[in-house]
């Protein structure tokens, strides 16, 4: 058995990020497009953005959630993006959203004066953060008395049928994923709903809240469901240094095998934490 490779989140994620951040950006996009990327939308909706506020949006990515919010904040308002995934912040700056700019930067480590944001964001980023307090305090610390902050996690739901398929398909061709040894502590806190509030107050946020919102989204296809999943971070990451053609067999392998109990159109669901607070 190939043996597990132990990095740090912050050697591990941004440089799987960068290197997939086209195939992200796409994938993200058309959910988003969909209406299927519910728990994202709530965290804009939760800022209650108006023309003129000055937005952060914590790992940002590619820009997704930075796009609508510098759309609702604009022509007087601004929205600041920050990733540690270089790879990310240049395909955001690439895209050139107007009211807009990025930059690569630890959100555990934010470079701005105290009280510099009218509200901040965080799409399914908060999860790779290895300290969440650190991250927790900095958000609070750069917002405005009064200010908003919203932010979108990914709860485990790894046990639907499609999943487990995936999963077998992956073990019996690809070598395991990397795994993030500074990890496990945000991981359970994110995945709990009173922790996450717990960690929210001791971080100087009031009134806090989490809802819980499922997500379903629909796959056209196996295929579609398979390429889709190829650009993963988790998946990716077994790929990479992987042979073109048992590359190619893997993913020929998960589509016929997913198409055998699923011969049309696929649904899963997943859920979401959707964490919001008052600096």
């Amino acid at each position: 058995m190939a043996k597990v490779r132990s990095l740090k989140s912050k050697d591990l994620y941004p440089m799987i990020f960068s290197r997939h951040a086209a195939a992200y950006q796409q994938r993200l996009e058309q959910i988003m497009a969909r209406g299927e990327a519910r728990g994202r939308e709530r965290v804009i909706t939760l800022l209650r953005l108006e023309p003129g506020m000055h937005v952060l949006d914590l790992a940002c990515g590619p820009g997704t959630l930075s796009r609508p919010i510098a759309t609702q904040v604009g022509p007087s308002g601004e929205v600041i993006g920050v990733d540690l995934a270089e790879g990310m912040i240049e395909l955001a700056r690439a895209t050139r959203i107007p009211h807009a700019r990025f930059q690569v930067m630890d959100i555990e480590k934010l470079d701005f004066p105290d009280a510099s944001f009218d509200a901040a964001a965080c799409g399914h980023g908060l999860q790779f953060a290895p300290d969440l307090s650190r991250a927790l305090v900095e958000a609070r610390r750069v917002l405005r008395s009064g200010a908003r902050f919203a932010a979108s996690i990914p709860v485990d739901g790894g046990n639907q049928r499609p999943w487990k398929v995936m999963d077998e398909v992956v073990d019996r061709w690809l070598p395991p994923a990397p795994k993030a040894s500074d990890q496990e502590s945000t991981r359970q806190t994110v995945n709990d709903a009173q922790a996450l509030l717990q960690a929210l107050a001791t971080a100087g946020f009031v009134d806090a809240d989490v809802e819980v919102i499922d997500e379903k989204v629909r796959w056209d296809s196996a295929e579609q469901l398979v390429s889709r999943c190829m650009s993963w971070w988790d998946l990716a990451s077994r790929l990479d240094g992987v042979s073109a053609s048992r590359r190619q067999a893997f993913r020929n392998d998960a589509a016929e095998t997913l198409r055998r109990e699923h011969p049309g159109a696929i649904e899963t669901m997943g859920r979401t934490h959707v964490a919001w607070a008052i600096a």
